[in-house]
């Protein structure tokens, strides 16, 4: 499961109940990391070379399911907390070796950016060079606020 970064919470906190301005991002991208990240912005290792790139996914009800269940494309009206992908996620395939990866981050920016979320894959997987190109399938990234 998915947390939100340091960067993010600070971001709600003062966006809901501190009358800040907060512009949340009309798309998001899922990076992958070598090492596991945590709450600080961009404190894992992210895989860079070998036609890395991360997968931008616009924020849109089509692609984030609704919190009463997966696969939903409705507003959220459950009680989950809960929402995961509702479509493929695939990188570009390895043309080196990107290592373990241990986990992932979701991003405002193509590059550099703001991390948003983290979590640790459930189980690491290493990616070499030709393997075919590394993918989520639809549910498999949860994210929850809880």
């Amino acid at each position: 499961m998915a947390a939100f970064s340091n960067y993010l919470q600070n971001k709600l906190i003062d966006w809901l109940l501190r009358g800040q301005s907060y512009t949340p991002p009309t798309t998001v991208y899922v990076g992958l990391f070598t090492t596991d990240d945590n709450a600080a912005n961009n404190s894992g290792v992210e895989v860079s070379g070998g036609s890395y790139a991360r997968v931008s996914v616009s924020s849109a009800l089509a692609n984030w399911a609704g919190t009463q269940s997966t696969g939903s494309t409705s507003v959220s009206s459950g009680t989950s907390g809960t929402t995961s992908n509702n479509n493929v996620l695939t990188f570009p395939a390895p043309t080196a070796a990107w290592g373990s990866i241990q986990g992932i981050g979701i991003f405002d920016a193509a590059t550099a950016g703001n991390l948003l979320f983290y979590a640790p894959l459930t189980t690491a997987k290493t990616v070499n060079n030709g393997d075919p190109a590394p993918t989520f399938p639809a549910a498999a990234l949860a994210l929850s606020i809880v």
